[in-house]
C-alpha cells in the first residue's frame, strides 16, 4: 500500500505504508493512508469503499497488531490442562512462545512482539527460571497431566509408554551431569539423558533427566517407581523397548505390582526359536504369534518369562535382505578378500576361517519374528494383544521427535543444572500442549500455529476511537477452533 500522486501523468511515490496479505490488514492500511491524505486537508475520494471509510480530518494510528486467536489458543489450553495452578505469567508465557518459535530466552522478546504480545523482561524471564525449579513446577505440572488423562475420556494410565533420548552439547568439559557417553550419532560431546514417559494416546506424564553416562536400563524403574509413589497406582502395564531389558529391571517392576511388555532383543531370536522349530516346524501364517518361555536371570534372581514372537511375512522379506548382505561381508573375510575382524556368521577355528552355516541356518530361519517379554497371564492379554499395546511405543517416539525437532528440546543455551532442569520443564509443558491440540484436531502443531498465525487482530485509533478489525477465518482456521471447542 502506497500514497502516490500524479502530475503531468508522471505518478510519484509520496509515502509506503504497509503490504496486507489479508482483507483485515488491507483494510487497516487503507484506514492508515485515509488518515494521512485527510490531515490538513479537504477529504479526498479515493473510491476505496464503505468498509474503509472513516472520519475525514483526522489521522488514523495502528496502535496495535496481533495474532491475537493463535495466542488466546495457547494460553486457554494452558489453563484447561490445569498449568495454571502454577501460577506465573511469566512462565506461561515461555510455555506458548516456545509452541510458537522456539528460540532463546534472550530471543524471547522478538518473537512476542512478532505476534503481536507483551513481552515480559528478560530479568523476568531468569526468575521464572529459577522459581520453576525452587518451586518445583514440573510435580505441578506432572499432576495436572495426570488429571488430564484420567479424567472421563481421557486415554488412561493402564497403559503407560517408556523411552530414552540423548541431548547433547557443545562443550569442551564434562560437569556432574553434563557427560560423555553412548551415543548412537556416535557423538563424543558431553550429553545428558532424557526419560519420557507417556499415556497410550502420546500425550505427556513426566519427564526426568539424568547423566549422559548413565546406562539406558538404570533410568527406568526410579521414572516408574516416583510415578508410582507420586500417585499411588497399584496397577498397571509398562511398555518399554529393548534398551530397557535386563532381569533386574523386570524383576522390580513385578515387585512392585506392574506388569511390562519389553521388545526382546533379536539376538535372542535364532536360538531362542530353534528348539520350537524342532518340534513344531517353522510353517507359520503371517502375522501370527508363537509362546515361549524364557528364564531370566542368575541365582535367587531367576524367573521365568513369557516370550511372545510374532511373524509377519514383510519383516521376514527385509530381514532376508539384511541377511544376505550380512552373508555376503562374512564371504569376503573368509575369502581374505577383506581383513579378518569381528563380523557376524564368520567363525574362526584355529587358522580356518570360515562361514558359521549352523548360525546362518538359524538365522535364515528366524528371519520375520519379532519378540516381545511379559509377565501378563495369557488369559488376561493374549499374544497379538501384546503386540498391539507394544506397537503403541511409536507414539512415545513421535512425542520425542516433536520436542527434538518442533519445540527444539536440546538445552544449548544452558549449562547450570536448574536451568537444563527449567529448560526441560518448559519443553515438557509445551509438549503437553502440543499433543493435546493435535489430538483434538489431527493436525501437527507447526500446522496449527502456521494457520492461526496468519488470523490477525488490528487496533486502528480513528480521532481517539479506536477501531478492531479482525482477519476473517478461513476453513483451516475455523475447523481448528470448532475441533478445540468441541473438546472443552
Amino acid at each position: 500500500m502506497q500514497i502516490v500522486e500524479k502530475v503531468r501523468g508522471q505518478r510519484r511515490i509520496l509515502e509506503h505504508i504497509g503490504s496486507a496479505h489479508t482483507e483485515g490488514e488491507l483494510a487497516a492500511l487503507i484506514a492508515v493512508a485515509r488518515g494521512k491524505i485527510h490531515a490538513g486537508q479537504q477529504s479526498l475520494d479515493l473510491g476505496l469503499g464503505p468498509e474503509a471509510q472513516v472520519r475525514s480530518g483526522g489521522d488514523a494510528v495502528v496502535r496495535r497488531h496481533s495474532s491475537e486467536l493463535l495466542w488466546q489458543t495457547l494460553t486457554s489450553t494452558f489453563d484447561a490442562l490445569g498449568f495454571d495452578a502454577v501460577a506465573d505469567e511469566t512462565f506461561k508465557t515461555l510455555v506458548c512462545v516456545r509452541l510458537v518459535e522456539p528460540t532463546s530466552k534472550l530471543d524471547t522478546p522478538r518473537v512476542l512482539d512478532d505476534i503481536g504480545v507483551d513481552a515480559p523482561h528478560l530479568s523476568s524471564i531468569k526468575r521464572a527460571l529459577a522459581r520453576c525449579v525452587e518451586r518445583d513446577y514440573r510435580t505441578v505440572l506432572a499432576t495436572a497431566c495426570w488429571e488430564h488423562v484420567t479424567a472421563a475420556g481421557g486415554p488412561g494410565v493402564a497403559l503407560v509408554l517408556y523411552d530414552l533420548t540423548t541431548l547433547y552439547f557443545e562443550a569442551e568439559k564434562e560437569d556432574g551431569l553434563r557427560k560423555v557417553g553412548m551415543s548412537k550419532e556416535r557423538r563424543v560431546d558431553p550429553q545428558i539423558t532424557v526419560g519420557l514417559l507417556v499415556a497410550r494416546d502420546g500425550f505427556p506424564l513426566d519427564i526426568h533427566v539424568f547423566e549422559g553416562n548413565k546406562a539406558e536400563t538404570k533410568t527406568l524403574i526410579p521414572v516408574i517407581t516416583a510415578f508410582q509413589q507420586r500417585h499411588d497406582i497399584a496397577d498397571m502395564v509398562v511398555v518399554a523397548d529393548a534398551g530397557m531389558l535386563s532381569a533386574a529391571n523386570l524383576n522390580a517392576l513385578e515387585d512392585a505390582g506392574l506388569s511390562f511388555i519389553v521388545a526382546s532383543r533379536t539376538s535372542k531370536a535364532p536360538k531362542e526359536l530353534e528348539d520350537h522349530f524342532g518340534r513344531r516346524g517353522n510353517a507359520i501364517d503371517d502375522g501370527e504369534v508363537v509362546e515361549l518361555t524364557r528364564p531370566m536371570g542368575q541365582g535367587r534372581d531367576r524367573r521365568d518369562r513369557r516370550a511372545v514372537w510374532h511373524y509377519k511375512w514383510q519383516r521376514a522379506q527385509r530381514d532376508r535382505r539384511t541377511l544376505n548382505a550380512q552373508i555376503d561381508r562374512a564371504q569376503r573375510v573368509a575369502d581374505r578378500a577383506e581383513p579378518l575382524k569381528k563380523q557376524r556368521f564368520v567363525k574362526v577355528t584355529g587358522q580356518t576361517v570360515a562361514l558359521d552355516e549352523a548360525l546362518i541356518e538359524r538365522a535364515r530361519q528366524s528371519a520375520g519374528y519379532k519378540g516381545y517379554v511379559t509377565n501378563i497371564d495369557p488369559k488376561t492379554m493374549d499374544g497379538h494383544a501384546v503386540v498391539a499395546a507394544y506397537h503403541d511405543l511409536w507414539k512415545v517416539e513421535q512425542s520425542f521427535r516433536m520436542a527434538k525437532s518442533d519445540l527444539k528440546a536440546r538445552p544449548i543455551f544452558h549449562r547450570t543444572r536448574d536451568s537444563i532442569e527449567a529448560h526441560l520443564t518448559i519443553v515438557f509443558a509445551a509438549l503437553a500442549i502440543a499433543r493435546h491440540l493435535q489430538n483434538r484436531t489431527g493436525m501437527s502443531i507447526k500446522k496449527i500455529v502456521r494457520i492461526l498465525r496468519r488470523i490477525h487482530t488490528v487496533i486502528i485509533d480513528v480521532d481517539g476511537h479506536e477501531l478492531t478489525v479482525r482477519t476473517p477465518l478461513d476453513d483451516e482456521a475455523q475447523a481448528i477452533t470448532s475441533a478445540i471447542s468441541a473438546g472443552h
